[in-house]
């Protein structure tokens, strides 16, 4: 087939703004699926996207669309793309392997954070916007003000937007009619030498791993001996195939193509997303690479720890194969003394970090404790040399270093009018400077602030959704470090430093941080025969501390009156009892894992 008559596109948008369901809805009107097939959410395949609503993982499935002006067939490649700001880096990769996109907008919501983000990717990439407003059928739908927002605040004439409902399959066929119309064909040529962009990967346990292609140029077969550009190692390809969409093999892809690839790979560690397959009968550094997508950077870090330590190889692998399928986190092995052997993991943020949680768990079958996330920091050294720092457990002495640097996010809010004091009182709580104010139109207002992640993270979103009554969306990203008054809080359960609780914190709310920490801890440490102290410190200086008191046992109790003197000769065997244990540090304290779990979770309500 002509690259003519080939279509590649993916679909971006805010979260819930209806990607999945308009998908659902071309694949039923081009004959990819019968209705007696159909059901919601075909492309999201995890039960856990199917649970929470949303697209996880991007997905890729090749459709054919009979033109009705003039009879000709397209082949249309389409890729349905997360909307939640944590896998931003789904729609980066997307993007790279496609020449348009459609942009969803909620009729009934308007133009919101992620969609403004996800807009501005795709003019980087020069691809071909076909806007679209979605959800007109509802009563809510405010369908002239959302397209003026549309012009006004991402520049597309607002003529352009097509109406549509994925739910009721409203505007469909205008929009097969628009991708055909305004999304320019591939530009690769078969007859040059192979190059294809490799744009997701996946494990199976029978075909091994399997690789997903965009051909830019050449042609590739069952059988061609391959090369990946970045290892410069050689493969025979085992199976080529499309998504239709469930797999479905093919002779051979040619320029333009989307589809899948499995070879003779024997290590999933050969193959890195966004790398370039190229012919391995072309002489090495001959052919140039193809631009990637955007790598991305974990900036929220956090323990992963088995709860039986008879599963750390079992967690291992398991790692392995979960970052083939999601390269946007990264891990290392670490020694915690009070949780063993586990993985530093990081994740692109709080909702990336729970999924990869939930599928370790869900698809490997094990069962995890997780340490207190917290954002990377960067530490200048006396000797002029800086490190990142993705563990609080690791910051040097404070006579080592001149400087801890703390990363610093742009956040743009889209809140109504109405609560723009609440939106910007939350912000400058959490330390954040005013940028600017932009409004849209009568009703909505855009507000821009610089703040340290760390402040974001957490719980700042769930906040701003609470106060705004779930109207406020955010969208953040990193722009520097900066340094700032920082300090490492180190948590000592019974004069034992537990390095899995330790964290880094502004010193302003260092203190109210531990203390909240230690009541959590006291909560949850059982009673011992002594007195534990729970206690905070930034270096030598305790700046908080909580008590558990000991169990008291009644050895009076049996004493049936008597002399007085009875009961006092048990009471000093008891004294002297306790006195021993403290003197041979008898009575080492435990952390539960439900203390590390009551740690992180950060609701307000801990006082007694």
């Amino acid at each position: 087939m002509s690259t003519e008559l080939t279509r590649n596109f993916s679909i971006i948008a805010h979260i819930d703004h209806g990607k999945s369901t308009l998908a659902d809805r071309l694949l039923l009107k081009c004959g990819a699926i019968t209705e007696r097939e159909f059901h919601n959410q075909m492309l999201d395949d995890m039960d856990l996207e199917r649970e929470r609503g949303i697209t996880i993982k991007a997905s890729a499935v090749s459709i054919n669309y009979t033109r009705p002006s003039d009879g000709k067939t397209y082949s249309l490649n389409l890729i349905d793309t997360p909307g939640h700001v944590d896998f931003n880096y789904e729609v980066s990769r997307s993007l790279a392997a496609c020449e348009g996109a459609l942009l969803l907008v909620d009729a009934t919501q308007g133009v919101e954070a992620q969609t403004v983000a996800n807009a501005l990717l795709a003019f980087e990439h020069k691809l071909d916007i076909v806007p679209i407003l979605n959800k007109i059928d509802l009563a809510s739908a405010q369908i002239d003000a959302s397209a003026a927002e549309v012009e006004q605040v991402l520049g597309i004439q607002q003529e352009r937007c097509i109406l549509a409902s994925g739910k009721m399959g409203i505007g469909v066929d205008e929009i097969l009619e628009a991708v055909v119309e305004y999304i320019k064909p591939p530009q690769g040529s078969a007859d040059a030498p192979l190059r294809c962009l490799i744009f997701d990967c996946k494990y199976d346990d029978y075909k091994g791993v399997i690789t997903y292609l965009r051909v830019v140029d050449g042609r590739i077969k069952k059988g061609d001996k391959i090369r990946m550009h970045h290892s410069q190692r050689t493969f025979e390809v085992a199976e080529i195939g499309r998504f239709r969409p469930k797999p479905e093999a093919c002779e051979s892809m040619t320029a333009g193509d989307v589809g899948y690839m499995t070879a003779t790979l024997k290590d999933i560690r050969d193959v890195k997303i966004g790398d370039t397959v190229e012919s391995a009968l072309t002489a090495k550094g001959s052919v140039p690479p193809l631009p990637g997508y955007a790598e991305p950077k974990p900036m929220v870090f956090c323990g992963l720890f088995p709860a039986n330590q008879g599963s750390f190889e079992t967690l291992k692998r398991s790692l392995d194969k979960l970052s083939l399928n999601d390269s946007a986190f990264v891990y290392q092995a670490e020694n915690s003394d009070a949780l063993g052997f586990g993985f530093r993991c990081g994740f692109l943020g709080l909702l990336h970090m729970d999924i990869v949680q939930e599928r370790l768990e869900r698809e490997f079958n094990i069962e995890l404790v997780k340490t207190a996330p917290n954002v990377t920091y960067k530490i200048e050294l006396n000797d002029g040399t800086s490190q990142l720092l993705t563990s609080p457990s690791k910051v040097p002495d404070p006579s080592t270093y001149k400087a801890l640097l703390e990363p610093i996010a742009h956040v743009q809010m889209i809140v109504p009018t109405e609560f723009i004091g609440v939106a910007i009182k939350l912000a400058e709580d959490r330390r954040g400077k005013f940028i600017k104010q932009e409004f849209m139109g009568d009703k909505r207002v855009i507000v821009v602030y610089e703040m340290p992640l760390a402040e974001i993270v957490f719980d700042f979103y769930d906040k701003l959704k609470s106060a705004t009554k779930g109207y406020g969306t955010l969208d953040y990203h990193f722009i520097r470090y900066e340094e700032a008054k920082l300090a490492k809080v180190d948590i000592l359960v019974h004069g034992t430093p537990v390095d899995a609780l330790s964290m880094i914190c502004h010193r302003e709310s260092a203190e109210v941080r531990a203390r909240k920490t230690l009541i959590k801890l006291r909560k949850q440490i059982p009673k011992h025969l002594f007195v534990i102290a729970l206690q905070a410190a930034i270096g030598g200086k305790i700046i908080a501390r909580e008590t558990i008191s000991a169990t008291a046992k009644d050895v009076t109790s049996k004493c049936y009156g008597g002399d007085i003197t009875r009961k006092r000769k048990l009471l000093e065997k008891q004294k002297e009892g306790k006195a021993k244990m403290r003197s041979r540090n008898i009575g080492a304290v435990e952390v539960p894992q439900k203390a590390f779990l009551a740690v992180l979770d950060t609701n307000d309500d801990d006082d007694d």
